[in-house]
């Protein structure tokens, strides 16, 4: 639906998140990846909800659009547990501590994105409840001998063996977990594609 109006846009997604840019390629539109660095740290003040927010915004206002028909779109996501957010791990010992932390408990995942062209800016987020199962010491080792848990907020993916074997259930959208509220983010591009 958005495939032929996406083609006289030149769309970016500022992201390097793999999940991402699946998410994007199943809208059916075209784009291309350009990466820029942006330091992740943000103000200590901020609510949770407000969090992958600002970041996503950040990784938006590196980008100078200056002309019509363009637009970047930039998307982060936050894994909270009691109220303290979980990044990315640092080495796999914490991505075992943090993984340990969510095993039998509820945690939330904060999506957010930013679309920026030249006239607007959009940003929106949605937030999921997500229930782990009981994980033994064990599985938890597999999954992170196995699997890539540095480059994700909260050490894990829900898409990998481990939400497979440990999600009980969600509450909210399975995509927003992955990395990107795509509901929201669809009818937002809808909005300004087809306009």
């Amino acid at each position: 639906m958005l495939k032929d109006a996406s083609k006289v846009w030149e769309i970016i997604l500022a992201s390097k998140s793999p999940r991402r840019n699946e998410l994007l390629k199943n809208l059916g539109i075209h784009f291309k990846v350009i990466l820029r660095e942006v330091d992740e740290r943000f103000p200590s003040q901020l609510s949770n909800a407000e969090v992958a927010n600002y970041i996503s915004q950040k990784k938006a206002s590196v980008f100078n659009i200056n002309t019509e028909k363009q637009m970047v779109i930039t998307g982060d996501t936050i894994v909270c547990k009691n109220q303290k957010v979980l990044g990315k791990p640092k080495d796999k010992e914490e991505a075992f501590e943090m993984i340990k932390s969510l095993s039998g408990e509820v945690h939330q995942v904060i999506s957010s994105y930013t679309i920026k062209t030249k006239d607007q800016e959009i940003t929106k987020s949605d937030q999921v409840n997500v229930f782990f199962e009981p994980l033994s010491e064990e599985e938890i080792k597999y999954y992170i001998s196995n699997y890539s848990c540095l480059d994700k907020a909260g050490a894990y993916g829900i898409q990998d063996w481990i939400g497979q074997i440990g999600v009980q259930k969600i509450e909210g959208s399975f995509y927003t977990v992955m990395g990107m509220p795509i509901h929201l983010l669809y009818a937002d591009l809808k909005a300004i594609l087809l306009e």
